[in-house]
């Protein structure tokens, strides 16, 4: 079987699906490798790399599509839904995809995707099971959110993290609050106190208490009854507008302490809950940064805006979108581990093997035969339900 790695098309994507570290184990499985030219180079994987670890190397990507039976992607569907539009055309019946879709948040691509007859894998609809923690991509990309996110905040804000003893006197250190203690949350934790900072963490998941203190942060307990605020997979779940009123009202009153406030509380699939108020913005001290991980997704925070940097009151707030692609290095290294993964879990006898029994591969397949195959997305783009497969 032929695999395809195309050049990324949406705009300021530098990472790419396959590293050619990760070669040697797909031509193992019997899996022939194609890679557009320049694919790689934004990552700082040249085309000579790919050669040397046995990759051909296909001049168009027209070429590339129609020579390669399953393309890896690292943003297709709903994750680049205008230019990608332009490989409709180039997908056919029986050919397989592997990418990030956003299927969850911007379903509707997939209809188009359903229709060009290729088998459609979303790596975000990985189940959160032990056996598929090398393939977690959400996790894997939310790491480097939250290692960037910090550097970020250093960057902008206008002192130093970590407290000096100088001849010039002593200098405090700055205080850091992560909201959310996901994946991002709690590498963010970890990167502002290997950086000197002062952490505290909240999340509503009172379940992360533990996990936050022991990355040597203080978990920010709002006195708030979160009830049952996780769900089957560990992400946190929505909850009513009468509670997230009460948590604004909060955090309000406790974002005023802090130096710099990161943002990362995100419910797949829906818009990302308003942490940060208006008046908790006002509240902050002149020179204080707030960094929001959730902006492609609304914003924790009420004055952020997608991809830009605003100022009120004295505070500024970033909304950085696409964050792992300024890291393309060891973006693309994660997300090919990622994808290569769960590739060798699919292929036997170097062809794809559908698995209908297997949880990971039942929840990761959304588009097959012409037809959205998985329930929740046919329920998000509403589609009538299939009728039960024969056994």
């Amino acid at each position: 079987m032929i695999i395809g790695i195309p050049k990324e098309t949406f705009p300021g994507e530098k990472r790419v699906a396959i590293i050619p570290a990760t070669l040697t184990a797909l031509g193992k499985a019997g899996l022939k490798a194609k890679i557009q030219a320049g694919a790689g180079v934004d990552a700082g994987f040249p085309d000579d790399v790919y050669k040397e670890k046995g990759a051909e190397i296909v001049a168009t990507r027209a070429d590339l599509f129609a020579e390669s039976d399953l393309i890896l992607m690292v943003r297709s569907g709903g994750a680049n839904p205008e230019a990608g539009r332009a490989d409709l055309p180039l997908f056919r019946r029986g050919q397989a995809l592997i990418g990030s879709l956003d299927p969850l948040s911007v379903p509707a691509p997939l209809k188009e995707l359903a229709a060009t007859g290729a088998t459609v894998f979303a790596m975000e609809l990985m189940p959160r099971i032990t056996r598929a923690q090398s393939m977690d991509v959400l996790s894997s990309m939310a790491s480097i959110a939250g290692y960037k996110a910090v550097l970020l905040a250093a960057s902008t804000l206008p002192r130093m993290f970590p407290m000096m003893m100088t001849a010039a006197g002593t200098l405090t250190p700055a205080k850091v609050l992560v909201m959310g203690a996901g994946v991002a949350g709690l590498q963010a934790i970890a990167s502002a106190r290997r950086l000197g900072a002062v952490v505290e963490a909240y999340d509503v998941r009172a379940a992360v208490k533990e996990q936050v203190q022991s990355m040597g942060a203080k978990f920010l307990d709002l006195g708030l009854d979160t009830g049952d605020a996780e769900d089957k997979g560990g992400y946190a779940r929505a909850m009513g507008e009468d509670f997230y009123k009460k948590q604004q009202a909060a955090l309000a009153a406790a974002v005023s302490r802090f130096d710099v406030v990161i943002t990362t509380a995100a419910v797949p699939g829906k818009r990302a809950p308003v942490l940060v108020t208006k008046d908790a913005v006002r509240s902050m001290a002149p020179g204080s940064v707030v960094v929001d991980l959730a902006a492609e997704r609304g914003g924790n925070c009420e004055y952020t805006r997608a991809g830009e940097t605003v100022v009120e009151h004295g505070v500024t707030i970033l909304g950085p979108l696409n964050i792992p692609a300024t890291v393309p290095y060891h973006a693309s290294q994660m997300y090919a581990k990622n994808v290569s993964t769960f590739l060798l879990h699919l292929v036997k006898d170097g062809a794809l093997q559908l698995n209908m029994e297997d949880e990971i591969t039942r929840e990761t397949l959304v588009a097959r035969d012409g037809e959205i195959v998985l329930g929740r997305i046919r329920e998000l783009l509403g589609l009538p339900a299939l009728a039960p497969a024969a056994k």
